[in-house]
């Protein structure tokens, strides 16, 4: 009989435990001093010159739409005879594809977020590549207006100021003022030299080759697209350092593979898929501001529109100008917004810091974000709002003044939807591009009953309708926003 008394259960664990306990104790502090030496992994593994490249890619494509929209106008006369149809049918063209540019954005930027940014990117430049090339061969004027309906949206979701892929590209990365720069650089051409281009293909091998110039510059930078373009979207690829395949994948990736296991980021979470629904952004209509903020702007831009798409038809008919004659007119509309977009960038940010200091806000500097509760952001904002807007309307044709209105109004709306930003923009897009495409359907039978005198000083008075909504914005917009805070 064993003499040796058996211990309880565990008694037997409970010294290898302590051991145990000890022992980990012991290399706790190795192990935090571990964790406290392994660098934090950095927000893009990019250097700085392919930041540049990426940047200048992504932002490069936010050209397009403007192009494909202004490159067209010239080409409204010949084409109304090729089709044997009128002017205002004509013009409906330019209406649907208004149309879609106020809604593509929203499922474009949608599937950048989901499905990726090069994904977005190839479906986008394909489209836009497939629809030139049908409207160069079409000659049925229902497939133009359908064709016409499919370029606008393959070219209208890369836009900046809404949360189309480039500006998603640009926020992966973090270069967006580089981005935002150079985008502004090229959509603010696309107006001057779009037009030059269309009149000079028109004037000398007709209007077909205007998309077949269309068909080329857009197939060589999805060529690009493909083969240099990275996936940036940060849910899949984190901060570059996770390793993509399939369409996903590119060949830039050879000039980042050493750096991805060096500066690695955490596995993305799970991500949910969902239907893209462009209409989210109308409840932001409900507020008072954002309502009186966006029917300024959208007046303004429909009278634009409509005045930019019947420049080319004006001038043929009434000065008997050639068609790269009429292309020329439209330089002075492309530098006018150029420098009213600078102009106006400069002037707003010396009047918001002008405003921080006198009113206190917070270091005496204007950031986004900062409680304006007590701010008076639409008095900052707006102010020389009614010269702008008596200037513009005496003078329709000005059209830099008028791009200045509109530069005020995409600002004051993410000052005052900060949390919002990229869907608020989609709601004024939405509006601005509807109410254009309503301008320009008008514009041509108002012209015609009336003369276009009197339809271009209906087109002024329409202008002014802005005043009641600038009034009460500045008289009441800060107590609008009381209760939100």
């Amino acid at each position: 009989m064993n003499s040796r008394r058996e211990r309880p259960d565990g008694a037997d664990a409970a010294p290898s435990a302590v051991l145990g306990a000890k022992h980990d104790a012991e290399k706790a502090p190795q192990r935090v001093e571990d964790s406290a030496s392994r660098p934090e992994p950095p927000y893009s593994i990019f250097t700085h010159d392919e930041k540049v490249w990426i940047s200048s890619l992504a932002s490069f494509g936010a050209m397009f739409s403007t192009l494909s929209s202004y490159i067209y106008f010239p080409a409204l006369v010949p084409m109304a005879t090729d089709f044997g149809v009128s002017l205002t049918l004509i013009n409906l063209t330019v209406t649907s594809y208004l149309v879609v540019a106020g809604i593509a954005p929203a499922f474009m930027g949608d599937l950048a977020d989901q499905g990726g940014r090069r994904l977005a990117y190839i479906v986008m430049f394909i489209l836009l590549f497939a629809s030139n090339i049908g409207i160069a061969l079409q000659t049925s004027y229902a497939g133009l207006l359908v064709l016409r309906m499919v370029q606008s949206a393959g070219s209208s979701g890369k836009t900046i100021r809404t949360y189309g892929a480039s500006y998603g590209v640009l926020a992966d990365i973090t270069t967006i003022k580089l981005g935002r720069l150079l985008a502004a650089i090229s959509t603010n051409a696309a107006p001057s030299f779009g037009p030059v281009v269309a009149g000079v293909l028109t004037q000398k091998l007709g209007w077909r080759w205007i998309f077949w110039f269309l068909s080329v510059l857009p197939g060589v930078y999805l060529l690009v697209i493909i083969l240099l373009l990275p996936e940036t979207q940060r849910k899949i690829v984190g901060n570059g350092s996770i390793r993509t395949s399939g369409f996903r994948r590119s060949i830039f990736g050879l000039f980042v593979r050493d750096r991805t296991r060096e500066a690695a980021s955490p596995p993305p979470r799970k991500r949910h898929y969902h239907i893209p629904n462009p209409f989210v952004c109308i409840k932001l209509l409900c507020d008072k501001a954002n309502l009186s903020v966006i029917c300024i702007g959208s007046i303004t831009y429909t009278v634009k529109m409509a005045l930019q798409t019947s420049l080319a038809a004006q001038c043929v008919d009434i000065y008997r100008l050639d068609y790269l004659q009429a292309g020329l007119v439209y330089i002075p509309s492309g530098v006018g917004g150029a420098m009213g977009s600078y102009v106006t960038g400069k002037f707003l940010n010396r009047n918001i810091q002008r405003f921080a200091l006198r009113y206190g806000l917070e270091n005496g500097h204007y950031q986004k974000g900062n409680d304006i509760s007590g701010f008076p952001i639409e008095k900052a904002r707006f102010r020389g709002f009614y010269p702008m807007l008596v200037i513009s309307a005496l003078g329709t044709m000005a059209y830099g003044v008028c791009l200045l209105e509109k530069t005020m109004c995409g600002t004051l709306l993410t000052d005052l939807n900060p949390t919002v930003s990229a869907t608020v923009q989609a709601s004024y897009n939405l509006v601005r591009c509807i109410g254009a495409g309503v301008g320009i359907a008008i514009q041509q039978p108002l012209d015609d009953a009336v003369g276009p005198g009197w339809c271009f000083g209906i087109y002024a008075i329409v202008l002014l309708l802005e005043i009641p909504f600038g009034y009460v914005l500045l008289k009441h917009g800060q107590r609008w926003r009381q209760p939100k805070s």
